[in-house]
């Protein structure tokens, strides 16, 4: 068994061993490439299902800013001094906690603040009467941004 073993070594010349080589090169290589597609795909996939996550979860969001806009207009319709509109005060306020949790914020505009129409909405337009231009005049409707994407801008009145 021996003289088979040694002949068969003996058979195999350099280039047939390169050319065993090469193959095997060629097999990891493409083993390599494949592995590396897998990653890939599998973070591709992982950005995917984030991607719809924020979808599903924008959709919603959008829902309840309606929500806090009703509980806006229900505390203004309620006299100050009123146990109800505390205790409406109260579930907003919670509402508003809960949303902020998950990345839903106010958008600010607060009167003689400029206007940016990237968050802000403009109604309509009102003579400025010694204040600049462009400029916040009056809120009508609170805007809102999710993870730093604005959601639903601020509707608001605007000097010219």
């Amino acid at each position: 068994m021996e003289e088979i073993t040694e002949n068969k070594q003996q058979a195999e010349t350099p280039s047939e061993i390169e050319a065993l080589k090469a193959q095997c090169e060629e097999y990891l290589n493409g083993w390599k490439r494949a592995k590396a597609d897998l990653a890939n795909s599998k973070a591709e996939e992982g950005r995917r299902l984030t991607e719809f996550a924020k979808f599903v979860s924008e959709a919603v969001m959008k829902d309840l800013t309606a929500v806090l806009d009703s509980f806006a207009l229900a505390s203004a319709a309620i006299p100050e001094a009123n146990e109800a509109k505390k205790g409406l005060l109260i579930i907003q306020s919670q509402l508003e906690e809960a949303l902020k949790k998950h990345g839903l914020e106010k958008i600010t505009a607060n009167v003689g603040d400029g206007f940016d129409p990237s968050k802000h909405e403009a109604m309509a337009l009102v003579d400025g009467e010694g204040k600049p231009p462009e400029t916040i005049a009056q809120e009508i409707e609170k805007g809102y941004s999710l993870n730093g994407k604005v959601l639903k801008p601020a509707r608001v009145i605007v000097t010219k």
